[in-house]
Formats: C-alpha cells, sequence, structure tokens
C-alpha cells in the first residue's frame, strides 16, 4: 500500500464563498491529491466521534450546546464561523479523522489527514474558527487506550496551539510544541511546554534552522512513541493571515526535514494541514498539498 491518507467528504460543508475560512478547501486538496494519482486504495474515511468520546478533551455541556445550536452568541462569535448542521457534522467527523490517521500512522510509520489542525480550540469554548480539538482529543484517547505512552505534538502553524496546550498542561504523557509567529493571533496565548515566538517577516534559512534543532532535540529528549505534526502554510510570505516571510519551496523543504527527522528515527509520524488562508482557494488548497506530496514521495523511500 502507498501512503495512508484520510479524507471524509463532509468537510467540505455548504459555506459562504467569501468567507475568510475557505472551507472547500478541504474537497479541492482531496481532488488536487487524486489528479496527482496519490489515491488508490490507500484511502480511509472516518466516522463521527460520539460526544462521549469527544468528552476526553471537551466539556459535555458545549458539545452539547454546538450540537443543539445553543452556544452563547458572544462565544460563538470568538469562533468565527457561521452555525449550520453540515458545519456541525463535519466538526463531529474531523477528529475522528486525525485520530484514525494517528492509528494509521502507528501501523505504517506515517499517514496524512487531508484536515485537522484545528489548535485554537479550547476545553469548553472555540476559537480562532476551531470549534473542537483534534489534537488534544487524539492525544488523550491515545494514551487513554494505551496505545502510546509519548506523544510530541509538533505544531508549526503560524498561530500559536493555544487550545491545545491549555486542554494538555497537566498530561506530562503529551509534550506540546508549538514555533509560531510571537505577535500574531491569539494574542493572549497559553503556555505549551515549549513555546518559540519568531519575529515578523522571519524568511527561510533561519527558520528551517529554528525547526530543525528544535525538532532533533525534543526527539531526543522525549523519545516519543508518535509525533503529531500540524504543517500549517500559514508561514507562507503572501498568507493573508501569516506575517513570516517562508516561501513555497521553504514550505516543502520544512515538511521533508520534519519527516526525514522522525523517520530516519523510526519515529512514527502523523500529519494534519493547518492554518492557511487566501483569496485563491485552489492555489490554497496546493499550498495544503506540500505535506502530502513530500510524505507520499517519502513513504517508499522509508517505509517499503
Amino acid at each position: 500500500m502507498s501512503l495512508p491518507l484520510v479524507y471524509h467528504p463532509n468537510y467540505s460543508c455548504p459555506f459562504p464563498e467569501n468567507h475568510r475560512f475557505v472551507m472547500s478547501k478541504f474537497v479541492r486538496l482531496h481532488d488536487y491529491v487524486q489528479q496527482q494519482g496519490m489515491i488508490t486504495n490507500n484511502l480511509f474515511q472516518p466516522e463521527s466521534a460520539s460526544l462521549k468520546a469527544l468528552g476526553r478533551a471537551h466539556c459535555y455541556d458545549y458539545l452539547e450546546q454546538l450540537c443543539g445550536n445553543q452556544v452563547d452568541h458572544k462565544a460563538w462569535r470568538r469562533i468565527g464561523l457561521p452555525w449550520s448542521q453540515g458545519l456541525v457534522d463535519r466538526t463531529l467527523t474531523a477528529p475522528n479523522g486525525t485520530l484514525k490517521t494517528a492509528r494509521l500512522a502507528l501501523k505504517y510509520g506515517m499517514a496524512c489527514h487531508l484536515a485537522g489542525g484545528t489548535h485554537h480550540a479550547h476545553f469548553d469554548f472555540g476559537s480562532g474558527f476551531c470549534i473542537l480539538n483534534d489534537l488534544a482529543y487524539t492525544s488523550k484517547t491515545l494514551i487513554d487506550q494505551g496505545e502510546a505512552d509519548k506523544i510530541l505534538i509538533f505544531d508549526l502553524d503560524v498561530h500559536q496551539g493555544d487550545g491545545t496546550a491549555a486542554i494538555l498542561k497537566n498530561e506530562p504523557r503529551v509534550f506540546t510544541c508549538s514555533i509560531h509567529c510571537e505577535k500574531n493571533f491569539p494574542f493572549r496565548k497559553s503556555a505549551s511546554d515549549l513555546d518559540i515566538g519568531l519575529e515578523v517577516g522571519m524568511e527561510d534559512n533561519a527558520y528551517l534552522e529554528m525547526v530543525e534543532t528544535t525538532l532533533t532535540r525534543l526527539l531526543a529528549q522525549e523519545q516519543p512513541d508518535l509525533v503529531l505534526y500540524d504543517a500549517g502554510v500559514d508561514v507562507w510570505t503572501s498568507d493573508e493571515l501569516g506575517r513570516l516571510k517562508i516561501s513555497w519551496s521553504g514550505i516543502q523543504q520544512r515538511d521533508e526535514l520534519v519527516l526525514k527527522t522522525c523517520l530516519q528515527r523510526h519515529i512514527p509520524i502523523a500529519t494534519v494541514i493547518g492554518g492557511g488562508y487566501d483569496k485563491d482557494h485552489q492555489r490554497l488548497a496546493e499550498r495544503h498539498a506540500i505535506i502530502v506530496e513530500t510524505a507520499f514521495d517519502l513513504f517508499p523511500v522509508f517505509l517499503s
């Protein structure tokens, strides 16, 4: 089998075309990857998660309010998305997509989720286009069920993973690392186990050196059974919400560096796409595809 990929058709629910969050990017990413010949017998579809299961990472009252469209108006504004049943359906499915990706990575060495990385969602509220936290949910589930003893969340989205850090702050078996643009959303940050705030306008060379040095040190220090890699592409120089100056090639080099560093040490790695913002929706989907293309090329080299 080639690189395991995880996707569900409900990821791109009906949504306003002009919204800053590009909901169509998930189906566009799937279709692009398919057109590039990367989907054969390797596509896996998650089931919707139960509220009981999601309660590992989230407040049950919040989950019930979400499903019934009863979240307080002010709290819903903080999320920044228009409520719909389609949005609820995809929100309950995507965390299980990341969980399935992680399990496939533990089995095959590497797997990619064509969604995920909703790291601003907290225990009892959503924020910044994130409603439920797939990274925290996946980590807690794997730890609770004895499928992993130590997990590293390596978050390279341009925005700090505040929700992930807050939910997992008392879980010593999950190490949270966020490398992000310091002067960017969220402006009130939670404390990860390791936070590295980058200067506005950082370019490729300094960025890649920071990523490599940090990851190499953490793998030696933590010796994780699994790495959950948030491959956010909002670090790109022309991203609408980014503030860094990482080139398209720089993102490709970053993803190859992260994947190779883990695979060379025989540490399974599961990837999620994280953030990315662009009025050109197809260009955004192809930017998100960088991690999938890179992993697809590396899979037979390291894991055949």
